[in-house]
């Protein structure tokens, strides 16, 4: 049902028309934007991964599935993880991030597991 309608993005890109609700899936807050800028859209930092998994995921490639199964992993039971998936479910949403590369960023990995249920 929703789960088509959820997509992966660079805070970076300015919004497009059929983006839907922009979501910032980063525990940090990206530099150089202000509060309230439109293409942040909501913060829902508490669904980031944890800082220790971060640092240990590194953004290496060679680390991407076993990032994505420790993460589904910890965000069971996860409140934030629920509002995503009631907001996913009223309509089309963009997960963002600062990240430089979408596909093996955190964004992705939680796509895929909204997308999964």
């Amino acid at each position: 049902m929703g789960a088509s309608r959820i997509r992966v993005a660079r805070v970076y890109d300015d919004p497009g028309p059929d983006e839907g609700e922009r979501v910032l899936v980063d525990r940090v807050w990206p530099r150089g934007f202000r509060r309230g800028d439109p293409r942040v859209g909501t913060w829902l930092k508490d669904v980031a991964p944890s800082k220790q998994l971060r640092e240990w995921y590194n953004h290496q490639p060679e680390r991407f599935d076993e990032f994505a199964a420790r993460y589904e992993k910890e965000l069971q039971g996860n409140p934030a993880l629920e509002d995503l998936r009631a907001l996913s479910r009223r309509g089309a949403v963009t997960l963002v991030t600062a990240t430089r590369d979408l596909d093996i960023s955190q964004a992705a990995a939680l796509a895929k597991l909204l997308k999964k249920r």
